[in-house]
């Protein structure tokens, strides 16, 4: 940055204001500019994907904040606004002009997602500025008095870009900014929350007559385990939002922790219920665009509902989760049986008790669970445990003479698949667990 303010002053001696305004008038000389020789343009596109590297080297090596920040992020977002900005810079050269507000709409976007991950401004601008800096010096480099004049241009580009860039940034991340603190303390807000507690709205923010309310369950993403699981969470949350209003189109009421969310997606008096299979491709869409395993049940419920069907759908993802199942979506039709063994009950402990004999027999649980999950099929059971069938005979043998439940009579079946829910749910865990 020494050298740049150096240049600046340099450029301010021997530059008058006239001079400045006449160029930007688009009075230039015909024909590239060149310095040592070189197409400065042309030049920094070819040199683009390299520098960018080298940009994104020194951000993790300078600036704190950008070594904390998850590896998706950097490799991804990160670099495509570098890239995009080199070549910006490459554009204005070869224009002869510093780019309009309207054309940074790219670096906008990428601040606002910034802010709404919580990365701090001034990390923001410090990137942007150093990025700047790398890009003057690979243009500059070589340069000999005759290229004085392209020289002086290029500068006054460079400059007229980085001013362009920062204010748009700048703006950008600040109204985000406000957007997520007003939101905390807006009609949405007060809405979502008289709609969880079941009272009546105030009426800032209209109710939707009915909605399709949804648990969703996010396991832990694996930037969530390095230097900045805070950034890494709310990447997580705000791709997961993100997806979920691009399908309702509109926002979505959501409340989310790093590993919990729960969303009202509003439905209109004139549409159907969202398609099942719809809604599970949405579900599979989240999974991916947040790089992490979704687990989520909905129920649609009228407004005043809505208490009921949050209380509901929490406790299917619960049993979900508790019963060893695929990640994915799920109603409260796929999981019946299961709903019901696992309420509350005189005969639920006495239940988890049946199997109390094969506690610390893990191989003996996970059998048992895969070999009715497989429709008792001992090949197909092997297979899955990766033993032989003499195996899963043996271990069902144990299993039926440790519990007086035999998994080859009709009678047991529903006995023990009612005892494996009732251990699960009562905190006994997967099979095998």
């Amino acid at each position: 940055m020494q050298t740049i303010r150096a240049l600046i002053n340099w450029t301010v001696t021997q530059t008058s204001a006239r001079d400045s305004v006449t160029r930007h008038k688009g009075v230039v000389d015909t024909g590239p500019l060149r310095i040592a020789g070189r197409p400065i343009a042309a030049h920094l596109r070819a040199l683009a994907p390299d520098l960018s590297r080298r940009v994104l080297a020194r951000l993790l090596e300078e600036l704190p904040v950008y070594a904390t920040l998850p590896s998706e992020e950097v490799a991804g977002d990160i670099a495509e606004i570098v890239q995009h900005s080199v070549r910006m810079f490459a554009d204005a050269v070869e224009a002869r002009r510093v780019p309009e507000a309207a054309e940074l709409a790219a670096q906008r976007l990428s601040a606002q997602r910034r802010a709404e991950e919580g990365v701090p401004l001034e990390a923001i601008l410090a990137a942007y500025q150093l990025g700047i800096a790398m890009v003057w010096s690979q243009a500059s480099a070589g340069a000999a008095p005759d290229d004085h004049t392209d020289l002086r241009e290029v500068l006054d580009l460079l400059l007229g870009v980085q001013r362009r860039i920062l204010n748009a940034v700048t703006e950008s991340y600040l109204a985000a900014r406000r957007t997520i603190d007003t939101e905390e303390h807006s009609g949405r807000h007060a809405l979502m929350a008289a709609l969880l507690s079941g009272t009546e709205p105030d009426g800032t923010v209209q109710a939707a007559p009915r909605y399709a309310v949804l648990t969703l369950d996010l396991e832990r993403h694996p930037d969530e385990d390095a230097a900045a699981p805070d950034v890494a969470a709310r990447r997580k949350i705000r791709r997961v939002r993100d997806t979920l209003d691009a399908f309702a189109e509109r926002p979505c009421l959501t409340a989310f922790r790093s590993d919990r969310g729960t969303v009202l997606m509003p439905l209109g008096d004139e549409s159907g219920d969202p398609e099942h299979t719809a809604l599970r491709a949405l579900i599979s869409e989240a999974a991916e665009v947040s790089g992490t395993p979704v687990t989520a049940a909905v129920a649609t419920a009228d407004a005043s509902e809505v208490p009921t069907a949050v209380t509901r759908t929490a406790e299917i993802v619960d049993l979900v989760r508790a019963t060893g199942r695929a990640p994915g979506l799920y109603r409260l039709e796929d999981v019946l049986l299961d709903y019901q063994l696992s309420r509350p009950s005189a005969a639920l402990r006495a239940l988890a008790e049946r199997l109390a004999p094969l506690a610390g027999k893990p191989e003996l649980l996970s059998t048992l669970q895969t070999y009715l999950d497989l429709h008792r099929d001992r090949r197909a059971t092997a297979a899955a445990l990766h033993v032989h069938p003499n195996t899963v005979d043996y271990r069902l043998r144990r299993i039926s003479e440790l519990t007086g439940l035999s998994a080859h009579r009709a009678e047991d079946l529903g006995e023990l698949h009612a005892s494996l829910v009732a251990r699960q749910v009562s905190g006994g865990g997967t099979a095998g667990g």
